[in-house]
C-alpha cells in the first residue's frame, strides 16, 4: 500500500503546475525581475503544455498585437498589483515619469540615444504620442578567449551610466554526452548583473548549431517588453552556422583579438561575410602595436570579401575591454549601422524586422515539425526496428527513411493540427 501511494504522489509531481500567463505578462511589463525570470524559462520549455502557455504569453508582449498596453501606462492599476504579486525590484518604464528622470539624471550623455534625433543616429525626435523607438539588437560572436563576457560588462556598465537598460542573453554550451551546460557568464559579468538596469540570462545551446538557443529569440520579446532598450545576444564562438545570430539581431558583432590569424585565414571565415562591425580586442599594454596590426589585415580582408561598389564599408577597430579604449568608437559603430538600415533599406528598420519574421516562422515550423514527427508513437515503433535493420544491413537508409515516413503518414489523423 505504501508504495502505490508513493507512486500515485509521482504521478502527480509530473504533472505541471498551471502556468499564469495573466499574472505573468503584467509582471513582466511592470518591472519584476522575478517574473521575468520565470517568462523566459517558460519559453524555454519544451513541455508541449508549457509551449502553448508561452505562445499565449509572447501574443499578449508582441508589439504587434493590441494587447501590449502597458500596465501603468494606460490607466489600468495594474503595474501596482503586480508589483505587489512580485514583492521586487520595479523599473522605470519607458515613456514614464520615472524614466523621464532617469534621462534628466544623465544630461551629459556621451553616446547619441536611439531616436534623439542627432545627426546619424535616429532622425527627428519622436513625438510623445507615438511608439517607443524600437530596442537595439546586438549579436556578438568571436573566437574563444577573446573576452566576449569581459567586453559585453564593460560596455553594458557603460550604456547604464548614459541611462540605457541592457538585457544579455548569452547562450553557453552544451555538453554532447551530458547535456549540461554551466552557465557561467553571470559570473564572468559580475558587475553588470549587479546592476538594477540590466538582466543577464544565459541560457543552454542544447542541440542546436551555432550557438543559439532555440528561445532566443522569444526572450528578445521578453525583456524588450520589460523596458530593456539594448539586447545583446552573446553567442558560443564562431563559425558559418553563426548565420542564426544575424538572422535575428540588427547589428552583428565579431570580436577577435591579435594573433588569431592572418588576411587569408580571415578570408576563409564565413562569419566576416556577416560581420556588421569587427573589433579587435584586448589591444592594451604590449599588444597594442599587434592589434592595431591585425586590424589593419582584416580591413584588408573585408575590402576584398565585401568590396563591391555600393556595398557598406565594414569598420575593423581597437578596443579594451579591461581599459575600457575604444568602446566609445564601437558603440558608435552600432549606431551608425542602425542609421545605415534605417536610411539605405527600402522600409528601413521595420523591413529589415519584419523579414527577420518570416525566418522566424519556417524555423518554427521546421522544429515544431521535427519534434512532433520524432514524439509520434507510430514513427519511434516503426524506427525502432528499421534501425535494426539497418544496423543488420538488411535495409538500407533509403528504404528505412521511406518506411519511416509512411508510418507517420498514416498517423496524420492524430497531429495535433488536424481537425
Amino acid at each position: 500500500m505504501p508504495c502505490r501511494v508513493t507512486t500515485a504522489r509521482r504521478a502527480v509531481a509530473l504533472v505541471p503546475r498551471p502556468v499564469d500567463v495573466d499574472g505573468l505578462a503584467r509582471g513582466v511589463t511592470s518591472g519584476s525581475r522575478a517574473h521575468l525570470a520565470r517568462a523566459i524559462t517558460l519559453v524555454e520549455s519544451t513541455h508541449p503544455d508549457h509551449r502553448a502557455a508561452a505562445r499565449e504569453l509572447l501574443r499578449r508582449l508582441s508589439p504587434t498585437t493590441s494587447e501590449t498596453a502597458r500596465p501603468g501606462v494606460d490607466g489600468s492599476g495594474d503595474e501596482a498589483h503586480a508589483h505587489d504579486e512580485a514583492g521586487d525590484t520595479r523599473y522605470p518604464q519607458v515613456g514614464s515619469d520615472d524614466e523621464a528622470h532617469a534621462q534628466a539624471e544623465a544630461s551629459d550623455t556621451a553616446y547619441p540615444q536611439v531616436g534623439s534625433g542627432e545627426p546619424g543616429v535616429g532622425g527627428e525626435p519622436v513625438p510623445a504620442a507615438t511608439a517607443p523607438t524600437p530596442s537595439v539588437r546586438l549579436g556578438i560572436s568571436g573566437v574563444p578567449g577573446a573576452g566576449k563576457s569581459t567586453f559585453i560588462n564593460a560596455l553594458g556598465l557603460r550604456l547604464i551610466d548614459e541611462g540605457h537598460r541592457v538585457a544579455v542573453l548569452a547562450v553557453d554550451p552544451s555538453s554532447a554526452r551530458s547535456g549540461g551546460s554551466i552557465l557561467g557568464d553571470r559570473t564572468r559579468m559580475g558587475e553588470l548583473s549587479a546592476s538594477p538596469d540590466a538582466f543577464v540570462r544565459p541560457s543552454p545551446t542544447g542541440l542546436h548549431l551555432g550557438g543559439v538557443a532555440r528561445a532566443t529569440r522569444e526572450s528578445m520579446i521578453v525583456v524588450e517588453a520589460a523596458g530593456f532598450d539594448v539586447v545583446v545576444v552573446e553567442t558560443v564562438g564562431v563559425g558559418q552556422s553563426e548565420v542564426a545570430v544575424a538572422e535575428m539581431v540588427d547589428t552583428f558583432l565579431l570580436l577577435t583579438l591579435a594573433r588569431a590569424g592572418d588576411q587569408l585565414q580571415g578570408i576563409k571565415r564565413g562569419i566576416l561575410e556577416i560581420a556588421d562591425v569587427i573589433a579587435v580586442n584586448k589591444a592594451d599594454g604590449p599588444h597594442t602595436a599587434e592589434a592595431r596590426g591585425t586590424a589593419r589585415e582584416l580591413a584588408i580582408a573585408m575590402r576584398l570579401l565585401r568590396g563591391a561598389e555600393g556595398e557598406r564599408r565594414v569598420p575593423v577597430l581597437t578596443c579594451s575591454a579591461l581599459s575600457t579604449d575604444g568602446l566609445d568608437e564601437v558603440w558608435r559603430e552600432v549606431l551608425a549601422h542602425r542609421a545605415h538600415l534605417e536610411s539605405s533599406v527600402e522600409g528601413g528598420l521595420a523591413q529589415r524586422r519584419g523579414e527577420q519574421q518570416l525566418q522566424w516562422l519556417w524555423a518554427l515550423l521546421q522544429t515544431e515539425l521535427w519534434s512532433t514527427f520524432r514524439g509520434a508513437p507510430a514513427v519511434r515503433e516503426v524506427a525502432t526496428e528499421v534501425e535494426r535493420e539497418i544496423r543488420e544491413q538488411r535495409l538500407s537508409a533509403v528504404e528505412g527513411a521511406q518506411r519511416i515516413l509512411e508510418a507517420f503518414g498514416r498517423s496524420a489523423a492524430d497531429l495535433p493540427w488536424s481537425g
